[in-house]
């Protein structure tokens, strides 16, 4: 798909174009637009979302073929570029020192939420809507459903509270191309719930009735990535359980807002035990959900990081010229 999407690219006229963005992932097609750009003497920048080499090593060691052929295509396709920008301190690190882009063409940009979180929402209502029983404590994941998240964690952790007796109830919600397996290795498990996506409206409303908020990823997992689904979950005031390694981007994120508790990855009851331990404690919860609306303010900030795109693309003409 990638490959097919970037020949279409570079086949396309690009007419008088100032600038060219592409977004990583696609590598492979933002390398093609890179070469493209060199040929033509056309300024472009990369975006940098996820870290392809990254999350090859973290998943497959640093010693596979992948990895390493990867790790040269991705460093030569972001040192190609005019300029990159990158959504994570940790990522910008990881492009200068390991992939060997120069410093000053690297530029960090944080992500922000697109969706609008109203004041006002009737949590009763919304659990009720979605079958959620007051009593019940539902501790949602919402989004993506890949390997990388390693939701059989989840589902291990539901399958715990159904065995202990817990009022814990998880909820998976969103599409992905693990959902198959994963509702299969789910069967039998009452403790736990799919839910399709929904529109951002019922979304929001999702996020604000649940109790606590889950991020899940698979042991190893350290870089590759910086979860977007943070970026919603802080500015609903909801708290924030993270089940990653205590050495990661996603666990510094957690630590930097304050909006949340980080438990190791792969181990099913402590994260279990980390919901439990928010419910008991009330105001620990009510702590962590308040820290996460002024770190979505003073960090992720939609308007200011809009601005810094403007202002980033603007210098890579400037750069070119």
């Amino acid at each position: 798909m990638e490959l097919s999407y970037g020949l279409r690219s570079v086949l396309t006229n690009w007419r008088k174009t100032d600038v060219v963005l592409t977004v990583s992932p696609a590598l492979f097609a933002s390398g093609l637009a890179v070469l493209k750009a060199r040929i033509t003497g056309t300024p472009i920048g990369v975006w940098v979302q996820d870290i392809y080499s990254r999350g090859l090593e973290e998943t497959k060691g640093s010693s596979s073929l992948a990895a390493k052929v990867m790790k040269r295509v991705e460093g030569q396709t972001l040192r190609s570029a005019t300029g990159v920008a990158v959504i994570h301190e940790r990522f910008r690190a990881y492009v200068v020192n390991e992939l060997g882009v120069p410093g000053d063409r690297v530029r960090v940009i944080r992500n922000w939420t697109h969706i609008s979180v109203p004041d006002n929402v009737d949590r009763a209502a919304a659990r009720s809507q979605f079958g959620w029983a007051l009593q019940d404590t539902i501790a949602l994941h919402a989004g993506n459903m890949g390997v990388k998240q390693n939701l059989e964690n989840v589902i291990d952790a539901a399958r715990l509270a159904e065995l202990q007796g817990s009022s814990v109830r998880f909820v998976l919600l969103g599409h992905g191309n693990q959902r198959p397996a994963l509702e299969k290795y789910a069967a039998g498990v009452k403790n736990i719930t799919f839910m399709d996506p929904l529109p951002d409206e019922l979304f929001t409303q999702a996020l604000q009735a649940a109790d606590v908020l889950i991020v899940n990823e698979m042991p190893g997992v350290k870089e590759m990535s910086v979860p977007s689904k943070l970026t919603s979950y802080f500015a609903t005031g909801r708290p924030v359980v993270a089940a990653t390694e205590p050495d990661s981007a996603t666990a510094d994120e957690i630590r930097a807002s304050g909006a949340g508790i980080q438990v190791n990855s792969g181990r099913p009851q402590s994260l279990l035990n980390a919901v439990e331990e928010l419910v008991a404690n009330p105001e620990l919860a009510a702590s962590c959900g308040a820290a996460g609306v002024p770190y979505v303010r003073s960090v992720l900030d939609e308007g200011r990081a809009v601005d810094a795109y403007q202002a980033w693309l603007s210098n890579l003409i400037t750069s070119a010229n």
